[in-house]
């Protein structure tokens, strides 16, 4: 007898077929990034005077605290969830959505759905079936971070109290995303809203964390209440390795079972293809600016650009504001230092010149990612069949990805410089002479550009030569040139393996910057998208 679920296990296996390479790149991705921080706590911290240092600095450092997260000790466990395990939760967060996304929503939006549904098939199996891959992936994560953990010579209990918690705030997670993806006739807008609530979870986690209690020890600390509030914050209020407080999963299953129901009850009120909230209709007439292959890109590209630019700017003004108590912090603390110097790429430089180069190599690192989902959009366009009515058209293709790309490319110009007037107004405000404070990080910011179009060429270039698995290899591109360049020396990676990155090969001031390397990136990222640009010009389109 048919029920709204039946299909449900057929559907789960097609939807394990499609993401038979985009799940296990996520999942080993999260799981390595844990196991380097783990590894290499004993060689960053090999002394418990090394680790107070260290947390005494974090409790009175708002910006180490939004990044960290609130220290609840010093063994190499607590170490090791102070630095790494809030960014687990965020990745597992990212997972879940647009997995979920793209086999509810997408599938509707490309017409899957509504081919499957033409069939006997149910009309909860599908989005019953993107919550079990979802669930079972995050299932595997936990367990494999808590593997890697034990691997590590953490206590096993603390270990898999720490997996259990990323896996659950990734379930807790995917139930968002299944409501999101109800509200929208999109695709892309069900992740906007879905990557919204994940990064305004991990932003209540760290304000949390940043106006947390200090303990009288004077190194540890307890969150504030926000942290309740964000299915992140449940994984760090679960403590592993300072009390395994297993009750605190109660709340990521509640708020999944609520959010699978309530999802479950939406879909049962919508038509397929059809979002609950209603498009906004378009104006009668179409500016003159879409006539061309820029001024579409532009149109397409706009809200993820200014979305970008606003957190950017942000971030800026937040490290501008923190500077000068940071400054009194490092002064005397040269175990910091040594690490900040570390993440600016070396070379002992003053204080302030190794904690600006730091933070704009991070910043460096978010516009890295901003021209990934950026440049990802054309392969959205041809998948979606819209790229194929354009290019039908007097539009040559070069004219048209390259619209893509002189758009991504020139915000990224843009945010790095929005970046360095940001930081360089606000602490030249207090430090003395913004002008010259500009001026000085503007070049320091600047020198991340290369890497960055290397990033930025990469993607174009797998778009011109495996469309298909362009979106899962570019992201993965990203995530190995961040946990590679300016966070491997911090993970303990190989020298070696570290220069694979091309963070590894940025310099920390302008004083550093030598014409070779700068040159061979220049020249690698002008080549990588000049081979994309060719590739796509003479291969079919995928859809």
């Amino acid at each position: 007898m048919s029920t709204a679920y039946t299909g449900t296990g057929r559907l789960a296996r097609l939807a394990l077929r499609r993401d038979r390479v985009q799940l296990p790149v996520w999942i080993l991705s999260t799981v390595a990034l844990g196991a380097f921080a783990g590894s290499a706590t004993d060689s960053q911290y090999p002394t418990e005077a090394d680790r107070l240092a260290v947390l005494r600095v974090a409790v009175e450092t708002p910006g180490l605290l939004m990044f960290r997260a609130a220290p609840t000790g010093t063994s190499d466990g607590q170490m090791t969830a102070f630095g790494i395990l809030a960014f687990l939760a965020l990745m597992a967060g990212f997972m879940s959505t647009l997995a979920v996304v793209r086999h509810t929503r997408q599938n509707e939006e490309t017409g899957r759905a509504e081919m499957i549904g033409a069939t006997a098939v149910g009309r909860h199996a599908n989005l019953s079936a993107a919550l079990a891959v979802v669930v079972g992936a995050n299932v595997v994560l936990a367990a494999l971070i808590g593997l890697a953990f034990t691997g590590n010579g953490l206590p096993a209990a603390g270990s898999f109290a720490a997996g259990a918690g990323v896996g659950a705030a990734g379930i807790a997670f995917a139930a968002i995303a299944a409501v999101a993806a109800q509200l929208t006739q999109g695709a892309r807008a069900a992740n906007g809203i879905a990557a919204t609530v994940v990064g305004v979870a991990y932003l209540l986690r760290g304000l949390a964390d940043v106006f947390g209690e200090v303990q009288p020890d004077g190194y540890t600390m307890t969150s504030a209440w926000p942290s309740w509030l964000s299915p992140i914050g449940w994984t760090m209020q679960m403590r592993p390795f300072a009390g395994d407080r297993w009750w605190v999963l109660v709340l990521p299953v509640a708020l999944f079972a609520v959010l699978t129901a309530a999802s479950f009850a939406l879909t049962a009120r919508r038509d397929v293809g059809m979002g609950l909230l209603a498009d906004r209709p378009g104006p009668a007439r179409a500016s003159a600016a879409l006539l061309s292959p820029l001024g579409l890109a532009w149109r397409l590209q706009r809200g993820t650009v200014l979305g970008w630019t606003v957190t950017i700017t942000a971030f800026g003004l937040l490290v501008g504001s923190i500077a000068n108590a940071v400054a009194d912090e490092l002064a005397t603390n040269e175990n910091v230092t040594g690490r900040l110097d570390d993440l600016a790429g070396g070379g002992g430089h003053a204080v302030m010149d190794t904690f600006f180069a730091a933070m704009l190599t991070t910043i460096g690192v978010l516009v890295a990612g901003y021209l990934v989902q950026t440049l990802l959009r054309a392969r959205a366009e041809e998948s979606s069949g819209r790229a194929e009515a354009v290019l039908a058209t007097a539009t040559g293709r070069l004219a048209w990805l390259g619209g893509h790309l002189v758009v991504a490319t020139a915000g990224a110009v843009a945010m790095l410089g929005l970046a360095a007037v940001s930081i360089g107004l606000v602490y030249g405000a207090s430090a003395g002479d913004p002008a010259a404070q500009v001026r000085h990080l503007a070049g320091t910011a600047y020198l991340q550009l290369p890497a960055v179009l290397i990033l930025a060429g990469l993607a174009v270039a797998l778009f011109g030569l495996v469309p298909r698995l362009s979106v899962g290899l570019a992201w993965s591109g990203f995530v190995l040139s961040f946990v590679l360049g300016p966070y491997g020396s911090l993970l303990g990676v190989p020298e070696a393996v570290r220069d694979v990155s091309p963070f590894s090969h940025v310099p920390a001031v302008p004083a550093d910057a030598t014409l070779a390397p700068m040159a061979v990136m220049s020249v690698l990222a002008l080549a990588l998208g000049a081979t994309g640009l060719t590739l796509f010009r003479r291969r079919n389109l995928a859809s």
